[in-house]
Formats: C-alpha cells, sequence, structure tokens
C-alpha cells in the first residue's frame, strides 16, 4: 500500500477532530438559516401576493406571487457567477459573510415592507428586488460553504462531511413550515393572515418569520468570523497559483466547459428534478390536485422529512465507500421507474374517492380541435379567451380528469359529465357549474370524510391514513437523500481549486434553479395540457432517465480525488 493510500484508510476510520465538528456546525447553522429565509417565501406565497398584489383579482395574486418566487430561482446561476468569482479570488470564509449579509437583511426587509395598499406599486417593486437578492446570495452561499467544508475533510470522508451541508435546504424548509404551522395554530389563520397588531402600521403574523430571522443572521455572522480561511484556498494563495480571471478558465476553456456541461446534465438535473418532486411537487400534489387542506399537507410532508433526513448522511458516507456516480444515478432511476406507482398510491390512501372518481366518472371536452389551443403556462402568466381553453384550464384547476373530443369543423364547444352536458354560456359561472356536475357525479365535495385530515402536528402519529401517507413520502425524500447527499461532494471533486467555487456553482444552481424550481409549475402545465393529472410527472422521469443515461456515458468516479493536488478537469 502506498503512503497516500495508507494516510486515506487512516483518515477514513478516525473520528472526527474538534475543529472539523466546528467548520461543520457553523456552516450548516448559516446555510439552513439561509434555506429557511428562502423557502419562507415560498410557503406563504399565497399570503403575500394579497398583501403585495391586491390590485389585481385573486387568481392573478396567486400568479404574480408565484412568479416573485420564481425570480429567486431565475437569479441563482448569476448569483452563482458573482460570488463564485468572488470566492475563487478572495477567499472562500468572506464571500459567504457577504452572502448570508444580504439573505438575512433581504428578508428582513420583507417582514417591514407595507402592502400595496399603502405604498402602491412600489410594495410589488420592491418586493420582487428583495426576493431576487435573495436568490442571487443563494445562489453564492451554497457553493461556498459546500467548497469550504470538503476542502477541511479528509480524503475518504468527503462524502459524509459535505452531507451536512446536504441536510441544509430541507432542515431549512422544514424549519420554515414549523415556524408557520406553530404561528397558525397559536394565533389563528385571520390573526396570521391580516390583523396581528405589530408595529409602524404593520399588521399580520406572516411577518413575524421575516422579522425573527434577523436573530438567525446575527447567529451566522458571529460563528463565521470565528472560523479560518479554507487550507486548501491558502495552500494555493502562497504557492500564487490563484485564478486570475474564474470565470473564464471556468467556462471559456474547453477543457473546463465541458465537464461544467457533464456535471450539469450527467448529475446535477437528475437530482434536481428528483429532489423538487420528492419534496416542493409531492406537497403541490397534495394541496392543489387532490385538495388536501394546507395544515394537513404541511404537517405530513414535515413528519417525512423528519423520518427522511438522516438518509443524507448515510447516502454521503455510502458514497465514500462505493462512489457518488453509483448512489447519485441509482437514485435517479429508481425514481423514475417508482413515481407513477407511489402518486397513485398517494391518491388513493389520501382521497379514496377521488381515485374511484378518476375511473367512474367521464368527463368530455368536445370541441372542434381549431378552437383550442395549447394550455401549457409553466409561469402562469398567459390569458385564455377560447371556450375550449378556459374549460380546460377550469377542469384542470378543479383537478378534474377530462377528455378532449374532436368535433366537426365548426361546432360549438360542448362539456358533458356522464353524457350529460354542462352548459358554457357565462365563463364565470362555468366553475361552479361544472364542480357541482362532478360531485353530483361521483366526485368528493371540499369536506369529504373520506379525505385525510389532521388537527396538529402529533394528531398524525394517531390516524392510519395519515401514517401511511407519510410512509409513502419518505420513500420519495429517500430518493431526496441518495441524489442530494453526495451531490456537493461529487461537484467539489470535478474542478480544481484555482476555479472550483465559480465552476461547481453554476451548474448546481442552474439544475436545481432552473430544473428544479420550475418544476411544480411546469407539471402542472403538463397536467392542464392533457387532463391527466399525473401527466407532470413525465417532467421529472424524463430529466431523470437523461441524467442517468448522460452519466454512465460520462461522468468518471471521483470519490479518491486529492482537492490540494487536483488541477485538472
Amino acid at each position: 500500500m502506498s503512503v497516500a493510500s495508507a494516510t486515506t484508510a487512516i483518515d477514513a476510520k478516525r473520528p472526527m477532530s474538534r475543529e472539523e465538528k466546528k467548520v461543520i456546525l457553523a456552516f450548516s447553522l448559516g446555510t439552513i438559516f439561509e434555506w429557511y429565509d428562502f423557502y419562507l417565501y415560498g410557503t406563504l406565497a399565497v399570503i403575500i401576493g394579497k398583501q403585495f398584489f391586491s390590485s389585481f383579482p385573486p387568481a392573478t395574486q396567486a400568479i404574480f406571487a408565484l412568479l416573485a418566487f420564481a425570480a429567486g430561482f431565475l437569479v441563482r446561476p448569476f448569483g452563482a457567477l458573482v460570488f463564485g468569482r468572488l470566492g475563487d479570488l478572495v477567499g472562500r470564509k468572506h464571500t459567504f459573510l457577504i452572502t448570508i449579509v444580504i439573505m438575512g437583511a433581504s428578508t428582513f426587509l420583507v417582514g417591514l415592507l407595507p402592502g400595496y395598499d399603502a405604498i402602491g406599486w412600489a410594495a410589488p417593486v420592491i418586493l420582487i428586488a428583495l426576493r431576487m437578492l435573495q436568490g442571487l446570495a443563494l445562489g453564492g452561499e451554497y457553493g461556498g460553504a459546500a467548497v469550504y467544508v470538503a476542502e477541511h475533510a479528509p480524503v475518504g470522508r468527503r462524502g459524509f462531511y459535505t452531507a451536512w451541508i446536504q441536510t441544509t435546504a430541507t432542515l431549512g424548509l422544514l424549519l420554515s413550515l414549523g415556524v408557520i404551522v406553530s404561528l397558525r395554530l397559536w394565533m389563528g389563520e385571520e390573526a396570521f393572515q391580516t390583523n396581528f397588531p405589530l408595529f409602524f402600521g404593520l399588521q399580520g403574523g406572516w411577518r413575524l418569520p421575516f422579522l425573527g430571522s434577523i436573530f438567525l443572521l446575527a447567529i451566522s455572522i458571529y460563528i463565521r468570523l470565528q472560523m479560518n480561511e479554507s487550507p486548501a484556498f491558502l495552500k494555493m494563495k502562497e504557492e500564487g497559483t490563484r485564478s486570475k480571471a474564474p470565470l473564464s478558465e471556468a467556462f471559456g476553456q474547453w477543457k473546463n466547459g465541458k465537464i461544467v456541461l457533464i456535471a450539469l446534465f450527467g448529475l446535477v438535473v437528475g437530482q434536481a428534478v428528483v429532489w423538487y418532486t420528492g419534496q416542493f411537487y409531492a406537497l403541490f400534489f397534495l394541496q392543489n390536485i387532490l385538495k388536501i387542506d394546507l395544515l394537513t399537507a404541511n404537517v405530513l410532508i414535515a413528519w417525512s422529512l423528519i423520518i427522511g433526513t438522516g438518509g443524507f448522511l448515510f447516502f454521503g458516507a455510502l458514497s465514500d465507500k462505493i462512489g457518488r456516480k453509483p448512489i447519485i444515478l441509482g437514485g435517479c432511476l429508481v425514481a423514475a421507474i417508482t413515481y407513477f406507482p407511489l402518486f397513485g398510491a398517494l391518491t388513493s390512501i389520501a382521497n379514496p374517492k377521488y381515485e374511484r372518481a378518476l375511473e367512474s366518472v367521464k368527463i368530455e371536452v368536445v370541441a372542434d380541435p381549431a378552437s383550442c389551443g395549447n394550455l401549457f403556462d409553466p409561469v402562469g402568466i398567459r390569458k385564455f379567451t377560447a371556450p375550449c381553453d378556459v374549460a380546460r384550464r377550469t377542469l384542470s384547476q378543479q383537478a378534474l380528469r377530462y377528455t378532449k373530443v374532436d368535433a366537426p369543423a365548426g361546432s360549438p364547444l360542448r362539456v358533458t359529465v356522464n353524457g350529460t352536458e354542462v352548459p358554457f354560456t357565462d365563463a364565470a359561472a362555468f366553475p361552479k357549474a361544472v364542480g357541482d356536475a362532478a360531485v353530483a357525479a361521483g366526485y368528493p365535495a371540499a369536506a369529504d370524510p373520506e379525505k385525510v385530515k389532521i388537527t396538529g402536528f402529533f394528531a398524525a402519529l394517531g390516524n392510519l391514513q395519515a401514517l401511511k401517507i407519510i410512509a409513502i413520502l419518505t420513500v420519495m425524500v429517500l430518493y431526496v437523500t441518495a441524489v442530494y447527499g453526495p451531490i456537493a461532494a461529487a461537484l467539489v471533486e470535478f474542478f480544481p481549486t484555482r476555479i472550483r467555487y465559480t465552476a461547481m456553482s453554476l451548474p448546481y444552481h442552474i439544475g436545481n434553479g432552473w430544473f428544479g424550481g420550475l418544476l411544480p409549475a411546469t407539471s402542472f402545465a403538463i397536467v392542464a395540457s392533457t387532463g391527466d393529472i399525473y401527466s407532470g410527472l413525465w417532467y421529472p422521469i424524463g430529466f431523470a432517465l437523461l441524467t442517468v443515461v448522460i452519466g454512465l456515458i460520462f461522468v468518471r468516479e471521483t470519490k479518491d480525488r486529492d482537492l490540494n493536488t487536483y488541477e485538472h478537469a
């Protein structure tokens, strides 16, 4: 055995040192707080839409609120470029001190921002600006934290060490859900949304989680100020080998640029769609397709996150033994194969009457094909006026499965429920008319007793129906942990020290910010276009399988690379 191999074996067996524990704790806590800040908005998007877009109709309020949420995802890659370059030029420590200040300050200011009724158009404009600052900060934060921890970790333990950073996105989401659910139960829904008095004339308990982030920011800054610079960066600085132009070196040179593309499509895109399906689309599916109430859906997801989060550490450690590639690609493959049966089981257990109605109630949209357009609308800004499009959009929003039947040219629109026509003379009255007809034919009413419903966090543990749903959701969370647990170590190992922060951050945030962040809206757009509630799953399945194919062909295993000596991708 060589000296290097012997050293690696010893490092892999020794326990964490006190300094290593301090590094992991410092950056895990800071990153948890940053994800908490980022996901607060998404969890409260509907309430925020009412506060800052109140000049629009309710449906449009929700659309603009979701667009502001999407803005945070869309700018993440730009944050990766800006702060990745800074991290490779001036150091890891100073860069993510900047990112956490931007994130914490932006979140705090959302809590102080007056609504549309108080300051008019300035309110939504400032809100979107703050949301974009959050996205920029997150684009710089994650790469810095992952690189810093990996560069402190011994060879043979990087997967396990960086897996602690990987838990932070889920824990940040869980923290945001916990704070919001607790406040709602404590103060009641009306006070939480509108009339809880604060100061400066501001009202609404929903502001408290944003305002409270200032304390998390203070803790994060204090902890990170105690940390030293990354040893790999210091070594590079002492040797004078820092890149003078990390952006052009990372993306302008084909030897590195091709690795960025391989990392993006051979690892990150599949990881991203599995991650967002298991946590966000599952929540969206429960609320918007199965019509499970907000509290119940949030509690079910929260329990699955609590149970499954340990998987990040398990799969991170396992990747140190068998490699990053087989675990990430294996997770993508298993997820792609099982999503249809898992979501089918979710429907069957959470809303059994709805599942029966999908099979027994036949809804048809009969129209001239020329009068029916494409309903694909992933960002929710299109306006539909043609009767065929309005009818299909309405059916999808009510989660009613329909079949489109072509009629002769010039035929008027006909919508039938089990053969009985529902008049479409008034677009405004149609939603209620078709909803009533669907319920009469067998679809469940809003308060159907067969639908899962729980009234408190721990009440879920005494409800067999809820426990079965939590089990299904936990399986999907375990898929998340398999693909996400080793991804930080894999990306850090893909690139040399001189451009590592810049090069690894961009594929991560394009994959997760764009392919993953837009998944719920895109998947629902597919559902609306087809009339099939499960058709949206083809989005994550397709990209997961794409990653499996590209990863098998082009991705090389990296688990044994020495980060201090590796110079070429």
